[in-house]
């Protein structure tokens, strides 16, 4: 693909607020000029916001103010003025009652910060799960020319000699203490391994996963996902991010001539050959639905089917982020992909550059950490979407961290009705199950938790742990973290909380999993299950607060991405932009 520059120079869009010699224009220069701004910065020259994820409360982008300045000292070396813009910041570890909550509503602040405030460009800056896709949400509805650089992954975690993975770890231990197998104060003694420098899971969690994702969309520099926070060339990356966004603002080079169908196709196919996380398709179908690009649920699977799993890191693998850098990165996995025929070369980056030519001549490093296709973690990976009359609109499991005996079975379901009669019984001895039957879980979609939170991969009853078993069919609504694993039924649409088959399940029931022919069925009658429908109710709506009702009234099921149904499509160009 061949992109065409606009002409320059042209009237910026921050002109509109600090050009000329009007009151307004005297006005909103000499507020700006109390922080100590030369005149002859608001001569014309592109005003970038760094839109900035920082929080403290947001532990994996505590330390992107540092980032933030290099971003700056981008933006001056290509003549550009940057103004520094903190926004709303969705933290995994600390909000409740789930991140994914607030994912629209982080989205639509964004949008509005852009659009109101004089920018002619936005550099995002991301790092925690939802910050990434929140952001590119918000530039895709405005169409400003944006560019993402992420915080980068923590270093590896060490304990007693055993890579410590975030989050895969923190469920193994916690599963291995239920089984007697490991004690609370070794528990405690591994919290200090977790976590020990500043960044985001250095596993291929989410966090890894949608940084993976923004550069397989071309939306960042390539080799931008792996490097590790604490590495020096995340510093340099995020300069170059500042310089490159000026030249972006002349060119007007903007999220819709990158964000193409064809970069969407890019995106899905590089998800299988990571190991990516689940919840990357709720995200990217969501980014897809602002920018316009028709992409459904079974894209997913249809794209990402036939692609290996080539990275081994955990959870599938053994290894974290900071090998996948140092053995080359996305961009040999991107180069791979190409060589397979699955890869669409042409596509666009905000390089301005083809993909192709980003990653034609990098090399592998490491051949154990980035395998060779003949030695996969699977050769089938991607994302596999289930349907059936428990799914009717989809579910999703990941392959690449399921058990493979587990891919064909049946077994009866053991119900919880949401996720406090889940805690209420787990534990309970006297709890009528074993590894043969199937754990379902209702009411955690979009609309039920509320939110969709990160209860999927539900951890097993002690008496089946302590047999030494590892793993059990699990079904929800909800989604599962991307750090974890197991042979786990996701994101079941319709949800429960919305009157879909998974709200009729009782204990007892019969349920086939059959991933390789892509079927998830409820094993009654038709009759049967129809008239347990029709004697549903739906449980009551009980929102917190005023975005929880907005929440709860206008989000739209995990088949579509769970945006809220208003905010769908790209909605035109901000205010003050000129049309080219």
């Amino acid at each position: 693909m061949t992109f065409k520059p606009a002409k320059w120079p042209r009237k910026l869009r921050s002109q509109k607020w600090f050009g000329g010699t009007s009151r307004d224009a005297i006005y909103h220069r000499g507020w700006m000029k109390n922080q100590g701004l030369p005149h002859d910065l608001f001569d014309g020259r592109p005003v970038i916001g760094i839109l900035n994820t920082w929080s403290e409360l947001t532990p994996c982008n505590a330390h992107l103010n540092d980032l933030a300045q290099r971003v700056k000292h981008g933006i001056y070396e290509a003549g550009g003025l940057p103004v520094e813009v903190p926004v709303f910041s969705t933290s995994e570890s600390g909000f409740r009652p789930t991140a994914m909550m607030f994912r629209n509503l982080a989205a639509m602040a964004v949008e509005e910060a852009m659009r109101g405030q004089p920018m002619d460009g936005c550099v995002l800056m991301v790092g925690c799960d939802k910050t990434t896709p929140s952001l590119l949400m918000a530039a895709a509805s405005t169409d400003l020319p944006s560019i993402v650089v992420t915080g980068g992954p923590m270093l590896n975690g060490y304990f007693r000699g055993e890579r410590v993975g975030s989050g895969t770890h923190l469920w193994k231990f916690s599963e291995a203490v239920k089984a007697g197998e490991m004690t609370a104060a070794d528990f405690l003694e591994a919290e200090a391994s977790m976590s020990r420098s500043p960044g985001s899971c250095n596993t291929m969690g989410t966090a890894s996963t949608m940084a993976s994702m923004a550069e397989a969309l071309g939306m960042a520099l390539s080799g931008n996902a792996a490097i590790p926070a604490v590495d020096s060339r995340r510093r340099v990356m995020a300069q170059l991010t500042g310089r490159r966004i000026v030249q972006m603002v002349k060119d007007d080079l903007k999220p819709s001539d990158v964000m193409t169908r064809a970069a969407f196709e890019n995106a899905i196919r590089t998800n299988g050959a990571i190991g990516g996380s689940t919840n990357a398709v709720v995200h990217l179908l969501a980014i897809a639905g602002r920018v316009g690009v028709d992409l459904t649920l079974d894209d997913w699977d249809a794209l990402g089917r036939d692609v290996a799993t080539i990275v081994n890191l955990m959870p599938s693998g053994k290894y974290l982020m900071e090998e996948f850098f140092y053995a080359g990165g996305l961009p040999v996995v991107l180069k791979r992909l190409g060589e397979a025929g699955l890869l669409n070369k042409d596509a666009l980056t905000v390089a301005g550059e083809t993909m192709w030519d980003q990653v034609k001549d990098v090399v592998n490093h490491n051949e154990d950490v980035i395998l060779p296709v003949e030695k996969a973690l699977t050769q089938h990976g991607g994302i596999a979407v289930l349907k059936g009359n428990l799914a009717p609109k989809g579910a999703v499991l990941k392959p690449s961290a399921a058990s493979a005996h587990l891919l064909t079975h049946r077994g009866r379901a053991v119900v919880f009705e949401d996720i406090d009669d889940y805690k209420r019984k787990i534990n309970d001895e006297a709890l009528d199950i074993d590894e043969t039957c199937v754990m379902v879980l209702k009411n955690c979609g979009p609309k039920g938790y509320p939110g969709m939170a990160e209860v999927g991969n539900m951890g097993l009853p002690p008496k089946v742990l302590r047999k030494g078993i590892t793993d059990m069919v699990r079904i929800s609504d909800a989604r599962m973290s991307g750090t974890a694993y197991g042979t786990v039924v996701l994101h079941t649409s319709p949800e429960a909380a919305a009157g879909g088959p998974l709200a009729v399940v009782r204990d007892g029931d019969m349920i086939e999993l059959d991933v390789p022919n892509r079927r998830l069925h409820l094993d009654i009658p038709e009759a049967e299950l129809a008239a347990r429908l029709a004697d549903w109710t739906p449980p009551p709506d009980k929102p917190a607060s005023g975005y929880a009702w907005l929440h709860h009234a206008h989000v739209e099921g995990a088949d579509t991405g769970a945006d809220l149904d208003f905010l769908k499509g790209c909605r035109g160009a901000p205010v003050g932009r000129d049309s080219h």
